[in-house]
């Protein structure tokens, strides 16, 4: 089963897209609540490039890593990965007065459809709140 989730961001494609791959940018919105961080990130952008970021609880109590490899790069339009026996793609889609970000990817069997969805979805909400917000 696949997911999808997107949000439309009021800013030029060159800032979308910069937010989305700049390691000191994902560590600025990649959460889906309050109570959690990204404490590190590194991206090397290029098919066969490996990607990681480290997600922690805020009060140090639970901690992973997710991570990748890019199996697809078209700049200001497409990245493909492969994470964890699973893919996933994020469209970037140019529309007038600014970019809708589309990102559809395998479901997993731990945590129900609604669970993974509103996840995903909660992390592109805080990413184009900051790409917005971001000078």
């Amino acid at each position: 089963m696949r997911i999808t989730v997107e949000t439309h961001i009021n800013a030029p494609i060159a800032r979308v897209w910069g937010a989305y791959t700049t390691p000191d940018d994902i560590k600025q919105w990649n959460a889906a609540s309050e109570d959690w961080h990204t404490t590190r990130s590194t991206v090397d952008l290029r098919i066969g490039g490996l990607f990681s970021s480290r997600m922690e609880a805020k009060d140090g109590s639970f901690g992973f890593d997710f991570e990748g490899t890019y199996t697809k790069v078209v700049p200001n339009q497409l990245l493909e990965f492969s994470f964890g026996g699973r893919t996933a793609s994020v469209e970037f889609i140019e529309k007038g007065d600014g970019v809708t970000v589309r990102i559809t990817f395998d479901a997993e069997a731990e945590h129900s459809v609604e669970q993974q969805q509103q996840g995903w979805q909660s992390i592109l909400n805080n990413f184009a709140k900051f790409t917005q917000e971001a000078h």
